[in-house]
Protein backbone atom coordinates (compact mmCIF):
# COMPACT_ATOMS: atom_id res chain seq x y z
CA UNK A 1 0.00 0.00 0.00
CA UNK A 2 1.70 3.26 -0.85
CA UNK A 3 2.38 6.29 1.18
CA UNK A 4 1.86 9.25 -0.30
CA UNK A 5 2.66 11.69 2.37
CA UNK A 6 3.20 14.59 0.55
CA UNK A 7 -0.48 14.64 -0.94
CA UNK A 8 -1.90 15.71 1.86
CA UNK A 9 -1.35 19.13 1.30
CA UNK A 10 -2.59 19.07 -1.81
CA UNK A 11 -6.21 18.11 -0.51
CA UNK A 12 -9.23 20.01 0.90
CA UNK A 13 -10.41 18.58 4.16
CA UNK A 14 -13.86 18.93 5.88
CA UNK A 15 -12.73 16.96 8.95
CA UNK A 16 -9.14 16.32 10.69
CA UNK A 17 -8.72 13.75 12.87
CA UNK A 18 -5.49 14.13 15.27
CA UNK A 19 -5.02 11.03 17.29
CA UNK A 20 -5.75 7.62 15.11
CA UNK A 21 -6.84 5.31 18.53
CA UNK A 22 -9.93 3.65 18.20
CA UNK A 23 -12.18 7.25 18.89
CA UNK A 24 -10.08 8.50 16.08
CA UNK A 25 -10.71 5.84 14.05
CA UNK A 26 -14.22 5.76 14.56
CA UNK A 27 -14.63 9.31 13.76
CA UNK A 28 -12.96 9.32 10.36
CA UNK A 29 -14.95 5.86 9.53
CA UNK A 30 -18.65 7.82 10.44
CA UNK A 31 -17.31 11.30 9.17
CA UNK A 32 -16.22 9.44 5.79
CA UNK A 33 -19.57 7.38 5.57
CA UNK A 34 -21.54 10.34 5.89
CA UNK A 35 -19.60 12.13 3.19
CA UNK A 36 -17.62 14.57 4.74
CA UNK A 37 -13.61 14.90 3.38
CA UNK A 38 -11.84 13.23 5.85
CA UNK A 39 -8.35 13.34 7.28
CA UNK A 40 -7.05 10.82 10.29
CA UNK A 41 -3.55 11.47 11.15
CA UNK A 42 -1.10 9.80 14.39
CA UNK A 43 1.92 10.33 15.56
CA UNK A 44 2.33 6.51 15.87
CA UNK A 45 0.99 3.51 14.47
CA UNK A 46 -3.23 2.75 14.57
CA UNK A 47 -4.15 2.29 18.04
CA UNK A 48 -0.40 2.05 18.96
CA UNK A 49 -1.43 4.07 22.00
CA UNK A 50 -4.00 3.39 25.08
CA UNK A 51 -6.29 1.07 22.51
CA UNK A 52 -3.30 -2.05 22.37
CA UNK A 53 -3.14 -1.33 26.02
CA UNK A 54 -6.51 -2.36 27.30
CA UNK A 55 -7.84 -5.40 29.25
CA UNK A 56 -9.62 -6.42 25.95
CA UNK A 57 -13.06 -6.86 27.02
CA UNK A 58 -16.12 -5.33 25.34
CA UNK A 59 -17.99 -4.73 28.69
CA UNK A 60 -20.84 -2.64 30.20
CA UNK A 61 -18.97 -1.80 32.75
CA UNK A 62 -20.39 -3.14 36.00
CA UNK A 63 -18.47 -1.56 38.47
CA UNK A 64 -20.36 1.82 37.04
CA UNK A 65 -23.50 0.88 38.72
CA UNK A 66 -21.73 1.47 42.09
CA UNK A 67 -20.68 5.33 40.95
CA UNK A 68 -24.20 5.62 39.47
CA UNK A 69 -23.08 6.08 36.06
CA UNK A 70 -26.66 3.50 34.67
CA UNK A 71 -26.75 5.93 31.34
CA UNK A 72 -23.14 4.76 30.73
CA UNK A 73 -23.72 1.31 31.74
CA UNK A 74 -26.48 0.87 29.24
CA UNK A 75 -25.06 2.74 26.20
CA UNK A 76 -22.02 0.15 27.06
CA UNK A 77 -24.26 -2.66 26.48
CA UNK A 78 -26.28 -1.42 23.75
CA UNK A 79 -22.64 -0.42 21.95
CA UNK A 80 -21.48 -4.56 23.11
CA UNK A 81 -24.18 -6.21 21.36
CA UNK A 82 -23.83 -4.28 18.25
CA UNK A 83 -20.13 -5.35 18.51
CA UNK A 84 -21.06 -8.58 18.81
CA UNK A 85 -22.98 -8.82 15.49
CA UNK A 86 -20.57 -6.54 13.35
CA UNK A 87 -17.12 -7.69 14.46
CA UNK A 88 -17.83 -11.66 15.17
CA UNK A 89 -14.70 -12.75 14.42
CA UNK A 90 -12.58 -10.29 17.41
CA UNK A 91 -15.33 -9.90 19.61
CA UNK A 92 -16.76 -12.92 21.40
CA UNK A 93 -18.94 -13.72 24.55
CA UNK A 94 -17.42 -13.82 27.19
CA UNK A 95 -18.26 -15.62 30.81
CA UNK A 96 -17.04 -13.81 34.03
CA UNK A 97 -17.36 -14.92 37.55
CA UNK A 98 -16.82 -12.55 40.85
CA UNK A 99 -16.28 -14.56 43.82
CA UNK A 100 -17.59 -13.27 47.01
CA UNK A 101 -15.49 -14.12 50.61
CA UNK A 102 -16.16 -13.41 54.09
CA UNK A 103 -13.73 -10.49 53.71
CA UNK A 104 -15.30 -9.05 50.85
CA UNK A 105 -16.34 -5.49 50.12
CA UNK A 106 -19.14 -6.55 48.65
CA UNK A 107 -21.55 -9.16 49.53
CA UNK A 108 -23.21 -11.64 47.73
CA UNK A 109 -26.42 -10.12 47.80
CA UNK A 110 -25.19 -6.72 46.72
CA UNK A 111 -23.63 -8.48 43.33
CA UNK A 112 -26.80 -10.30 42.98
CA UNK A 113 -28.69 -6.78 43.05
CA UNK A 114 -25.94 -5.68 40.63
CA UNK A 115 -26.85 -8.32 38.44
CA UNK A 116 -30.43 -7.98 38.54
CA UNK A 117 -29.84 -4.41 37.15
CA UNK A 118 -26.94 -5.42 34.75
CA UNK A 119 -29.78 -7.79 33.03
CA UNK A 120 -32.57 -5.29 32.74
CA UNK A 121 -29.81 -2.65 31.39
CA UNK A 122 -29.05 -5.17 28.93
CA UNK A 123 -32.57 -6.30 27.80
CA UNK A 124 -31.66 -6.13 24.25
CA UNK A 125 -28.87 -8.50 24.40
CA UNK A 126 -28.11 -11.89 22.98
CA UNK A 127 -26.73 -13.05 25.92
CA UNK A 128 -27.18 -15.49 28.93
CA UNK A 129 -28.97 -13.65 32.36
CA UNK A 130 -26.65 -13.66 35.72
CA UNK A 131 -27.03 -16.71 38.09
CA UNK A 132 -25.97 -17.34 41.26
CA UNK A 133 -23.48 -20.27 42.47
CA UNK A 134 -23.24 -21.79 45.85
CA UNK A 135 -19.73 -22.11 47.10
CA UNK A 136 -19.44 -25.70 46.50
CA UNK A 137 -20.81 -25.07 43.12
CA UNK A 138 -18.27 -22.39 42.34
CA UNK A 139 -15.30 -24.32 43.74
CA UNK A 140 -16.42 -27.69 41.42
CA UNK A 141 -16.32 -24.79 38.49
CA UNK A 142 -13.50 -23.25 39.56
CA UNK A 143 -11.00 -25.97 41.80
CA UNK A 144 -8.21 -23.19 42.05
CA UNK A 145 -10.22 -20.98 43.99
CA UNK A 146 -9.19 -20.25 47.68
CA UNK A 147 -11.92 -22.05 49.60
CA UNK A 148 -11.24 -20.05 52.41
CA UNK A 149 -14.45 -17.80 53.44
CA UNK A 150 -16.10 -18.09 50.20
CA UNK A 151 -19.75 -17.83 50.19
CA UNK A 152 -20.55 -18.40 46.69
CA UNK A 153 -20.03 -16.58 43.13
CA UNK A 154 -22.27 -14.64 40.35
CA UNK A 155 -21.49 -15.62 36.99
CA UNK A 156 -22.82 -13.39 34.13
CA UNK A 157 -21.37 -12.68 30.62
CA UNK A 158 -19.51 -9.77 28.63
CA UNK A 159 -17.51 -9.88 25.63
CA UNK A 160 -13.83 -10.37 24.90
CA UNK A 161 -11.92 -8.91 21.94
CA UNK A 162 -8.67 -10.76 22.10
CA UNK A 163 -6.94 -8.53 19.35
CA UNK A 164 -8.22 -5.13 20.13
CA UNK A 165 -5.84 -3.56 17.98
CA UNK A 166 -7.52 -5.41 15.09
CA UNK A 167 -10.32 -3.64 16.35
CA UNK A 168 -8.47 -0.53 15.79
CA UNK A 169 -7.55 -0.95 12.14
CA UNK A 170 -10.35 -2.56 10.82
CA UNK A 171 -12.31 0.75 11.44
CA UNK A 172 -9.33 2.46 10.33
CA UNK A 173 -9.49 0.16 6.83
CA UNK A 174 -13.44 0.82 6.66
CA UNK A 175 -12.73 4.68 6.98
CA UNK A 176 -10.10 4.35 3.73
CA UNK A 177 -12.64 2.19 2.23
CA UNK A 178 -15.17 4.94 2.80
CA UNK A 179 -13.22 7.62 1.03
CA UNK A 180 -10.98 8.85 3.77
CA UNK A 181 -7.21 9.92 3.84
CA UNK A 182 -5.65 7.88 6.73
CA UNK A 183 -1.97 8.26 7.99
CA UNK A 184 -0.46 6.51 10.29
CA UNK A 185 3.52 8.20 11.44
CA UNK A 186 2.31 11.61 10.83
CA UNK A 187 2.58 13.99 13.47
CA UNK A 188 1.40 17.54 14.13
CA UNK A 189 3.84 19.38 14.98
CA UNK A 190 2.31 22.84 14.63
CA UNK A 191 -1.04 24.58 14.09
CA UNK A 192 -1.78 28.23 13.66
CA UNK A 193 -5.25 30.17 14.24
CA UNK A 194 -6.99 33.39 13.46
CA UNK A 195 -9.24 34.97 15.75
CA UNK A 196 -11.97 32.46 15.82
CA UNK A 197 -10.53 29.38 14.29
CA UNK A 198 -7.57 26.76 13.38
CA UNK A 199 -6.29 27.85 9.68
CA UNK A 200 -3.07 25.39 9.18
CA UNK A 201 -1.49 22.73 10.57
CA UNK A 202 2.15 21.75 9.83
CA UNK A 203 2.52 17.98 9.73
CA UNK A 204 5.92 15.68 10.06
CA UNK A 205 6.40 12.37 8.31
CA UNK A 206 8.01 10.27 10.95
CA UNK A 207 9.14 7.90 8.15
CA UNK A 208 11.20 10.25 6.56
CA UNK A 209 11.52 13.41 7.95
CA UNK A 210 9.68 15.22 5.34
CA UNK A 211 7.44 18.30 6.63
CA UNK A 212 3.78 19.34 5.09
CA UNK A 213 1.54 22.21 5.55
CA UNK A 214 -2.28 21.70 5.71
CA UNK A 215 -3.85 25.30 4.82
CA UNK A 216 -7.30 26.53 4.23
CA UNK A 217 -8.27 25.08 7.39
CA UNK A 218 -10.41 27.90 8.72
CA UNK A 219 -13.49 25.84 7.10
CA UNK A 220 -12.96 22.62 8.46
CA UNK A 221 -13.60 21.21 11.66
CA UNK A 222 -10.60 19.67 13.77
CA UNK A 223 -11.32 16.72 16.13
CA UNK A 224 -8.79 16.13 18.98
CA UNK A 225 -8.63 12.39 19.56
CA UNK A 226 -5.32 12.00 20.91
CA UNK A 227 -6.20 10.23 24.27
CA UNK A 228 -3.50 10.89 27.09
CA UNK A 229 -2.00 13.49 24.23
CA UNK A 230 -4.98 15.54 24.28
CA UNK A 231 -3.31 18.56 25.89
CA UNK A 232 0.38 17.81 23.85
CA UNK A 233 -2.13 18.37 21.01
CA UNK A 234 -3.59 21.70 22.29
CA UNK A 235 -0.30 22.82 23.58
CA UNK A 236 1.56 22.93 20.01
CA UNK A 237 -0.66 26.51 18.90
CA UNK A 238 1.66 29.02 17.20
CA UNK A 239 0.82 32.17 19.53
CA UNK A 240 -2.12 30.57 21.65
CA UNK A 241 -2.61 31.26 24.85
CA UNK A 242 -2.15 28.00 27.15
CA UNK A 243 -4.77 25.40 27.53
CA UNK A 244 -6.18 24.66 30.69
CA UNK A 245 -5.34 20.93 31.37
CA UNK A 246 -7.99 18.46 30.16
CA UNK A 247 -6.84 14.79 30.94
CA UNK A 248 -5.37 13.64 34.42
CA UNK A 249 -4.56 9.94 33.32
CA UNK A 250 -4.24 6.99 35.03
CA UNK A 251 -1.96 4.35 34.40
CA UNK A 252 -3.59 0.66 33.68
CA UNK A 253 -0.70 -2.38 33.63
CA UNK A 254 -1.69 -6.09 32.57
CA UNK A 255 0.90 -9.30 33.20
CA UNK A 256 0.40 -12.19 30.79
CA UNK A 257 1.16 -15.74 32.13
CA UNK A 258 1.28 -19.27 31.39
CA UNK A 259 -1.24 -21.54 31.88
CA UNK A 260 -1.13 -22.97 35.66
CA UNK A 261 -2.46 -25.39 37.98
CA UNK A 262 -5.69 -23.92 39.16
CA UNK A 263 -6.32 -21.36 35.95
CA UNK A 264 -9.78 -20.96 35.32
CA UNK A 265 -11.15 -22.10 32.02
CA UNK A 266 -13.28 -18.73 32.15
CA UNK A 267 -12.88 -14.99 33.36
CA UNK A 268 -12.42 -14.25 36.97
CA UNK A 269 -13.25 -10.91 37.75
CA UNK A 270 -11.95 -10.86 41.43
CA UNK A 271 -11.23 -7.82 44.41
CA UNK A 272 -7.68 -7.62 45.54
CA UNK A 273 -7.29 -8.49 49.09
CA UNK A 274 -4.58 -5.76 49.69
CA UNK A 275 -7.08 -2.44 49.01
CA UNK A 276 -9.99 -4.20 47.46
CA UNK A 277 -9.42 -3.34 44.14
CA UNK A 278 -11.67 -5.02 41.41
CA UNK A 279 -8.94 -7.11 39.39
CA UNK A 280 -9.66 -9.66 35.98
CA UNK A 281 -8.05 -12.75 35.57
CA UNK A 282 -9.16 -14.01 31.63
CA UNK A 283 -7.87 -16.54 29.42
CA UNK A 284 -5.97 -15.31 26.44
CA UNK A 285 -5.49 -17.08 23.48
CA UNK A 286 -4.77 -20.73 24.50
CA UNK A 287 -2.12 -20.66 26.24
CA UNK A 288 -1.99 -17.70 28.32
CA UNK A 289 -3.73 -16.04 30.97
CA UNK A 290 -4.70 -12.17 30.95
CA UNK A 291 -4.17 -10.24 34.50
CA UNK A 292 -4.55 -6.67 35.39
CA UNK A 293 -5.25 -4.31 35.28
CA UNK A 294 -3.85 -1.33 38.03
CA UNK A 295 -5.09 2.08 38.26
CA UNK A 296 -2.71 4.40 39.49
CA UNK A 297 -2.52 8.39 38.57
CA UNK A 298 0.08 9.11 36.05
CA UNK A 299 1.78 12.60 35.00
CA UNK A 300 5.18 11.04 33.60
CA UNK A 301 6.14 10.72 30.13
CA UNK A 302 3.67 9.08 28.10
CA UNK A 303 5.63 8.21 25.42
CA UNK A 304 7.55 6.04 28.16
CA UNK A 305 5.28 3.72 30.18
CA UNK A 306 5.93 0.99 31.38
CA UNK A 307 4.92 -1.70 34.14
CA UNK A 308 6.79 -1.09 37.15
CA UNK A 309 7.93 -4.05 39.28
CA UNK A 310 5.80 -3.25 42.01
CA UNK A 311 2.60 -3.00 40.04
CA UNK A 312 3.60 -6.68 38.36
CA UNK A 313 4.10 -8.04 42.11
CA UNK A 314 1.22 -6.49 43.08
CA UNK A 315 -0.59 -8.59 39.92
CA UNK A 316 1.16 -12.03 40.66
CA UNK A 317 0.37 -11.80 44.69
CA UNK A 318 -3.07 -10.68 44.39
CA UNK A 319 -3.54 -13.49 41.87
CA UNK A 320 -1.69 -16.13 43.86
CA UNK A 321 -4.03 -14.99 46.99
CA UNK A 322 -7.11 -15.54 44.96
CA UNK A 323 -5.74 -18.86 43.22
CA UNK A 324 -3.37 -20.28 45.73
CA UNK A 325 -2.42 -23.59 43.39
CA UNK A 326 -0.81 -20.59 40.79
CA UNK A 327 2.26 -20.18 42.51
CA UNK A 328 3.19 -17.18 40.32
CA UNK A 329 6.83 -15.56 40.72
CA UNK A 330 8.21 -12.79 38.54
CA UNK A 331 9.87 -15.52 36.68
CA UNK A 332 5.97 -16.77 35.57
CA UNK A 333 5.65 -13.16 33.62
CA UNK A 334 5.82 -13.60 29.97
CA UNK A 335 4.96 -9.95 28.71
CA UNK A 336 3.96 -6.83 30.45
CA UNK A 337 1.72 -3.66 29.20
CA UNK A 338 0.73 -0.62 29.85
CA UNK A 339 -1.14 2.20 28.78
CA UNK A 340 -2.49 5.63 30.18
CA UNK A 341 -6.67 6.24 30.35
CA UNK A 342 -7.54 9.71 28.63
CA UNK A 343 -9.54 10.74 31.99
CA UNK A 344 -10.58 13.94 32.70
CA UNK A 345 -8.44 16.05 35.11
CA UNK A 346 -10.15 15.57 38.49
CA UNK A 347 -8.19 17.26 41.13
CA UNK A 348 -8.70 15.61 44.63
CA UNK A 349 -10.24 12.06 43.38
CA UNK A 350 -8.83 8.96 43.84
CA UNK A 351 -7.98 7.24 40.68
CA UNK A 352 -10.90 5.25 41.22
CA UNK A 353 -13.38 7.80 41.60
CA UNK A 354 -12.67 9.44 38.61
CA UNK A 355 -15.87 8.84 35.78
CA UNK A 356 -15.34 6.79 32.94
CA UNK A 357 -17.64 8.84 31.07
CA UNK A 358 -16.38 10.17 27.79
CA UNK A 359 -16.67 14.51 27.80
CA UNK A 360 -16.52 16.45 24.47
CA UNK A 361 -14.54 20.01 25.14
CA UNK A 362 -16.10 22.29 22.74
CA UNK A 363 -12.67 24.97 22.22
CA UNK A 364 -15.19 27.70 21.26
CA UNK A 365 -14.72 28.22 25.32
CA UNK A 366 -11.33 29.26 24.12
CA UNK A 367 -11.91 31.62 21.00
CA UNK A 368 -11.72 28.23 18.71
CA UNK A 369 -14.88 27.74 16.76
CA UNK A 370 -13.89 24.35 14.74
CA UNK A 371 -12.21 22.41 17.03
CA UNK A 372 -13.34 19.95 19.36
CA UNK A 373 -11.82 17.22 21.87
CA UNK A 374 -12.26 14.28 23.32
CA UNK A 375 -11.54 13.44 27.16
CA UNK A 376 -11.79 9.71 28.16
CA UNK A 377 -13.76 7.05 25.83
CA UNK A 378 -13.81 3.40 26.53
CA UNK A 379 -13.42 0.45 24.27
CA UNK A 380 -16.54 -0.84 23.81
CA UNK A 381 -18.60 2.29 23.43
CA UNK A 382 -15.79 3.72 20.42
CA UNK A 383 -18.48 3.42 17.25
CA UNK A 384 -20.87 5.74 19.47
CA UNK A 385 -18.35 8.14 20.11
CA UNK A 386 -17.45 8.29 16.72
CA UNK A 387 -21.38 9.24 16.15
CA UNK A 388 -21.21 11.54 18.70
CA UNK A 389 -18.41 13.51 17.39
CA UNK A 390 -19.70 13.22 13.77
CA UNK A 391 -22.93 14.74 14.67
CA UNK A 392 -20.96 18.14 16.22
CA UNK A 393 -18.78 18.38 13.41
CA UNK A 394 -21.95 18.67 11.00
CA UNK A 395 -23.90 21.27 13.46
CA UNK A 396 -20.52 23.12 13.85
CA UNK A 397 -20.09 23.12 9.82
CA UNK A 398 -24.24 24.36 9.75
CA UNK A 399 -24.99 21.66 7.66
CA UNK A 400 -27.31 18.77 8.43
CA UNK A 401 -25.75 15.26 9.49
CA UNK A 402 -27.09 12.26 7.30
CA UNK A 403 -27.94 9.15 9.58
CA UNK A 404 -25.97 7.45 11.36
CA UNK A 405 -24.52 4.47 9.11
CA UNK A 406 -22.85 2.46 11.70
CA UNK A 407 -25.21 0.93 14.16
CA UNK A 408 -25.56 -2.55 11.67
CA UNK A 409 -22.70 -1.63 9.47
CA UNK A 410 -20.01 -5.06 9.57
CA UNK A 411 -16.41 -4.29 10.03
CA UNK A 412 -14.49 -5.24 7.08
CA UNK A 413 -13.63 -9.02 8.26
CA UNK A 414 -16.70 -9.68 9.64
CA UNK A 415 -17.43 -13.20 9.82
CA UNK A 416 -19.43 -15.95 11.65
CA UNK A 417 -18.18 -19.48 12.60
CA UNK A 418 -20.56 -20.63 10.48
CA UNK A 419 -19.46 -18.52 6.78
CA UNK A 420 -19.51 -21.52 4.20
CA UNK A 421 -15.99 -19.08 3.49
CA UNK A 422 -13.93 -21.14 6.21
CA UNK A 423 -14.09 -24.80 4.89
CA UNK A 424 -13.56 -23.56 1.36
CA UNK A 425 -10.34 -22.04 2.42
CA UNK A 426 -9.49 -25.68 4.43
CA UNK A 427 -10.14 -27.41 1.49
CA UNK A 428 -8.22 -25.46 -0.60
CA UNK A 429 -5.16 -24.78 1.43
CA UNK A 430 -5.01 -27.77 3.50
CA UNK A 431 -2.13 -29.25 2.10
CA UNK A 432 -0.17 -25.68 2.05
CA UNK A 433 -1.30 -24.49 5.40
CA UNK A 434 -1.50 -25.99 8.91
CA UNK A 435 -4.93 -26.39 10.42
CA UNK A 436 -3.71 -24.00 13.38
CA UNK A 437 -3.18 -21.48 10.80
CA UNK A 438 -5.80 -21.34 9.03
CA UNK A 439 -8.41 -21.25 12.38
CA UNK A 440 -5.97 -18.81 13.60
CA UNK A 441 -6.16 -16.48 10.32
CA UNK A 442 -9.67 -16.51 10.53
CA UNK A 443 -9.97 -15.62 13.72
CA UNK A 444 -7.57 -12.71 13.15
CA UNK A 445 -8.84 -11.20 9.69
CA UNK A 446 -11.95 -12.63 9.16
CA UNK A 447 -13.17 -12.55 5.84
CA UNK A 448 -9.87 -11.09 5.12
CA UNK A 449 -8.28 -13.79 5.23
CA UNK A 450 -8.61 -14.87 2.08
CA UNK A 451 -6.46 -11.67 0.89
CA UNK A 452 -3.69 -13.07 3.63
CA UNK A 453 -4.22 -16.98 1.60
CA UNK A 454 -3.87 -15.43 -2.13
CA UNK A 455 -0.29 -14.55 -1.02
CA UNK A 456 0.43 -18.01 -0.70
CA UNK A 457 -1.27 -18.58 -4.29
CA UNK A 458 1.54 -16.62 -5.31
CA UNK A 459 4.44 -17.83 -3.27
CA UNK A 460 3.63 -20.96 -1.63
CA UNK A 461 6.73 -20.76 0.69
CA UNK A 462 4.70 -17.54 2.21
CA UNK A 463 2.33 -20.65 3.52
CA UNK A 464 4.98 -21.34 5.64
CA UNK A 465 4.66 -20.69 9.70
CA UNK A 466 7.08 -17.71 11.01
CA UNK A 467 7.80 -20.12 14.28
CA UNK A 468 7.03 -23.42 14.92
CA UNK A 469 5.20 -22.66 17.96
CA UNK A 470 2.98 -20.13 16.62
CA UNK A 471 0.43 -20.42 14.15
CA UNK A 472 1.26 -16.93 12.08
CA UNK A 473 2.24 -17.35 8.22
CA UNK A 474 5.21 -15.66 6.84
CA UNK A 475 2.38 -14.48 4.49
CA UNK A 476 0.89 -12.21 7.53
CA UNK A 477 4.11 -10.37 7.42
CA UNK A 478 3.84 -9.25 3.56
CA UNK A 479 0.42 -8.79 4.00
CA UNK A 480 0.49 -6.21 6.75
CA UNK A 481 3.47 -4.07 5.04
CA UNK A 482 1.22 -4.32 1.82
CA UNK A 483 -2.08 -3.95 3.15
CA UNK A 484 -2.08 -3.12 6.56
CA UNK A 485 -0.07 -0.02 6.18
CA UNK A 486 2.52 -1.51 8.94
CA UNK A 487 5.86 1.09 8.77
CA UNK A 488 7.81 -1.03 11.44
CA UNK A 489 8.48 -3.97 13.32
CA UNK A 490 6.74 -2.86 16.26
CA UNK A 491 3.53 -2.54 14.15
CA UNK A 492 4.06 -6.20 12.78
CA UNK A 493 5.10 -8.08 15.75
CA UNK A 494 2.41 -6.25 18.42
CA UNK A 495 -0.26 -4.79 16.00
CA UNK A 496 -0.55 -6.79 12.79
CA UNK A 497 -0.24 -9.96 14.65
CA UNK A 498 0.51 -11.18 18.26
CA UNK A 499 3.73 -12.76 17.88
CA UNK A 500 5.67 -10.23 20.53
CA UNK A 501 3.14 -11.43 22.84
CA UNK A 502 3.37 -14.55 21.87
CA UNK A 503 6.76 -15.81 21.43
CA UNK A 504 9.38 -14.15 23.94
CA UNK A 505 8.34 -10.74 23.23
CA UNK A 506 8.93 -11.27 19.34
CA UNK A 507 12.90 -11.00 19.44
CA UNK A 508 14.05 -14.45 17.99
CA UNK A 509 10.84 -13.74 15.28
CA UNK A 510 12.82 -10.53 14.46
CA UNK A 511 15.23 -11.25 11.97
CA UNK A 512 13.15 -13.89 10.55
CA UNK A 513 10.22 -11.13 9.53
CA UNK A 514 12.86 -8.55 8.30
CA UNK A 515 14.80 -11.69 5.82
CA UNK A 516 11.21 -12.01 4.61
CA UNK A 517 10.71 -8.39 3.41
CA UNK A 518 13.98 -8.30 2.17
CA UNK A 519 13.24 -11.08 -0.09
CA UNK A 520 9.89 -9.54 -1.03
CA UNK A 521 11.99 -5.97 -1.55
CA UNK A 522 9.22 -4.46 0.70
CA UNK A 523 12.55 -3.41 2.76
CA UNK A 524 16.34 -3.46 2.51
CA UNK A 525 18.94 -4.53 4.82
CA UNK A 526 20.38 -1.59 6.34
CA UNK A 527 16.36 -0.58 7.34
CA UNK A 528 16.09 -4.12 8.84
CA UNK A 529 18.80 -3.55 10.63
CA UNK A 530 17.77 -0.30 11.95
CA UNK A 531 14.57 -1.83 12.53
CA UNK A 532 15.43 -4.67 14.52
CA UNK A 533 17.78 -2.03 16.87
CA UNK A 534 14.52 0.04 16.62
CA UNK A 535 12.27 -3.38 17.96
CA UNK A 536 14.63 -4.18 20.91
CA UNK A 537 14.48 -0.86 22.34
CA UNK A 538 11.32 -0.54 22.60
CA UNK A 539 10.55 -3.93 24.00
CA UNK A 540 13.13 -3.16 26.51
CA UNK A 541 11.55 -0.01 27.26
CA UNK A 542 7.74 -0.71 27.42
CA UNK A 543 7.08 -4.54 27.87
CA UNK A 544 10.01 -6.47 29.27
CA UNK A 545 10.20 -6.28 33.02
CA UNK A 546 14.45 -5.13 34.01
CA UNK A 547 14.96 -8.69 36.03
CA UNK A 548 13.90 -10.22 32.51
CA UNK A 549 16.63 -7.87 30.85
CA UNK A 550 19.31 -8.90 33.41
CA UNK A 551 18.46 -12.55 32.88
CA UNK A 552 18.27 -12.45 29.01
CA UNK A 553 21.62 -10.53 29.15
Amino acid sequence: MSRDFEALQSKTYDLVVIGAGVNGAAVARDGSLRGLRTLLLDKGDFGGGTSSWSTRLVHGGLRYLETFEIDLVRESLREREILLKTAPHLVKPLALTIPTYDHSRRSLWEIRAGMVLYDLLSFDKSLPNHRILSAPACQRLYPGLDPDGLRGAAQYYDAQVIHAERLCLETVLAAQRAGATVMNYAEVVGWQRSETAITAMQVRDQVTGSLVELGSLANAVVVNTAGPWVDAVLQRGQGSRPFAPLIGGTKGSHILVDRFVGAPEEALYVEARSDGRPFFIVPWHQQRILIGTTDLPFAGDLDQVKASDEEIDYLLQETNRILPTARLSRSSVRFTYSGVRPLPASEGKSAGQITRRHLLHDHKTDGIHNCVSLVGGKLTTFRQVGAELVEWVYRRLGRTAPPCPTLNLALPGSLSPQDPRILEAISTYSHRVSADSLEHLFGLYGSRAGEVLALVDQEPTLGDKLDPACPDIKAQVVFAVQAEMAQTLVDILLRRTTLGIDRHYGLESAPAICRILEQQRLWDTDGCQRQIEDYQRYIHSHCMPDWARSQEA
